[in-house]
Order: structure tokens, then sequence, then C-alpha cells
């Protein structure tokens, strides 16, 4: 029985359940999880931290000082001041305003990326983990060999199959993270498929698929949720690799790794310009892995060992 079944407020069994009728979330079981998010000091500065990026991701645009892409050339590398807060490149371009409009391109990729991974990922595990062994053994040694390669070199090699720029580094990033949800998915399946709201409605003739993504599905949610919380964070760092080595995003367009692979050879010049992007990049990634953080310890406190 999971904490969604025994929480809940006096229901009907699940066995009494009909087959084609899911077992709904417990109210009661969001409400208090929400309670204790509130009271857990680390996962709201994450939650802070993550809704400023979000909303400086959104209204970038009407917020930013300058155009991003805009040249002052007598302003070339500008330290911080009041026309330029956070100083300029050496083509003249604004810095804080790069830095604005590279949160939207950052958190963009991540969520996209972490989408891909943890739609395809939680599938093909739960599917791994409630069929047979022949499925099972397919599908999760064809992700121990993704996961026997280092996160960053796999994500280069795909991207040197699939070109450069934004999308192609979406779709690299989301298919390294895909093991990692297979294997949550998979075993959390496994802890939940002989359970006797399973049985009674594998028992009434439901389907696999309806099993799947009606019964099953709902129970395993509090550790995908949480994973997909601390992916964003790891994707927003590979987005950061890449566009450093030139794979992701590609110049004119701002982006935080971007701008520090363009401070490389002015470091000594002009600090700030590899200075402020590097803490954007830091911030972005504690706040979400803050906020992994404080979900795992209010839905899936299992999870603290991984």
């Amino acid at each position: 029985m999971t904490a969604h079944d025994r929480t809940a407020d006096p229901q009907p069994s699940a066995s009494l359940r009909p087959a084609g009728q899911a077992i709904p979330p417990s109210p009661g079981l969001w409400r208090l999880a929400a309670r204790r998010f509130a009271g857990h000091r680390v996962g709201m500065l994450g939650a802070l931290i993550t809704g400023a990026l979000i909303v400086v991701a959104i209204f970038g645009p009407s917020l930013a000082p300058h155009d991003p892409n805009q040249m002052h050339f007598m302003d070339a590398f500008a330290a911080p001041s009041r026309e330029f807060p956070l100083g300029t490149d050496d083509f003249g371009r604004d810095t804080l305003s790069r830095i604005m409009y590279g949160a939207r391109i950052s958190l963009m990729v991540g969520a996209i990326a972490v989408s891909i991974a943890a739609s395809i990922g939680t599938t093909l595990g739960m599917i791994a983990g409630y069929s047979r062994r022949l499925v099972d053994e397919a599908i999760m040694r064809t992700m121990d060999i993704l996961l026997s390669f280092p996160t960053i070199l796999l994500a280069i090699a795909i991207m040197a199959i699939l070109g450069r720029g934004v999308s192609n580094a979406m779709i690299a990033i989301g298919i390294v993270y895909i093991p990692i949800f297979a294997r949550i998915a998979r075993g959390e399946v496994l802890s939940v498929k002989n359970e006797d709201y399973v049985e009674a409605a594998r028992s009434l003739g439901a389907s696999d698929a309806h099993i799947l993504t009606r019964h099953i599905l709902p129970n395993i949610l509090p550790p995908i949720i949480v994973e997909v919380s601390l992916s964003l964070s790891f994707a927003i760092l590979a987005e950061a690799a890449l566009s450093f080595f030139g794979l992701g995003t590609q110049p004119p367009d701002p982006s935080w790794g971007r701008m520090l692979s363009d401070s490389r050879d002015f470091f000594n010049q002009s600090t700030w310009m590899g200075i402020f992007p590097g803490l954007a990049i830091m911030l972005s990634v504690m706040g979400f892995n803050f906020l992994g953080d404080g979900l795992r310890d209010v839905l899936d406190p299992r999870m603290k060992g991984r």
C-alpha cells in the first residue's frame, strides 16, 4: 500500500473499485506536503531563487536596460557603472542585459531537455518494471550502456552527430538524462506492481496500459517530481558547458556558457565578463538543487541517499 492509499480519507477499498476507475491521490496528502515544504528553509530558498529566475526569463526583454546585442564600441570593457551595472564585454554589449536574456535560453533548454528525458525515461522504466524479464533486460541494459559514458562527453558526441544549435542541445541533454528517469521509474514500479490495488485492477480485466497509467503512475510520481527538479540544475549546467565549447547557443545570441567562453581571452583585462555569468550559473544550479532537496524531503525521503 503506498503513501497515497495509507493516508487517504475513508474511501472505498482499491479492491472494490471498478477497473476503469483510477485511485485518486488524497487531497489531504498534498496539503500536508505543501505545509511541510513551507517550513523547509532550504526548499523555500530554492523556490525563491528559481522563482526569480523564471521571472527574469519571462520578463527579461522588458526589464533589460539595453538590447543584449547592441554594441557600444566606445564603452568596450567598461567597468560596472550606473549605465552598465555589470559592465560591458569586448564589443561594448551590456553584461546585465545579456545575462537576463541568457536566463531565458538556459531555462528553456533545461525545461525542454528534462521534459524529453522525464517523459521517455519514465515510460521506458515503467515498461521495464512491469514487463517480463526479457523486455526488462533489453531496456535496462541499453540504459546501463548510456550511463557508462560521462554525461557531458555523451552530450558532445550526440551534438557531433546532430550538429550545433540550441535545438540539438535540448535533444542531446534530454537523451543523456533518459537513463536516470528510467532507473527511478523501474525501481518504483517494481515496488508497487504487486500491491493490492494493482492486483485488484488486474483481476477485474484492466489492460496493462490502463494499470500503468491510471494506477501505478500516480503512485510513483513523487520521486519523479523530485528528479525533475534536480535534473533541471544539471541540464542548465550541461547547456552552459555545450555553449562554452561552441556547440550550443551560437553568436550573437546571449548565453551564460557562451559569455564565459567569450571572457577567456579578456579575463585579466575585464574580470566581470566571466564573473557575473558564472555567478548566474551558480545561483540557478544552487536554486534548483535546493528546491529538489526540499521536494525530496517532503515527497520522498527515501531518495536522500541518491
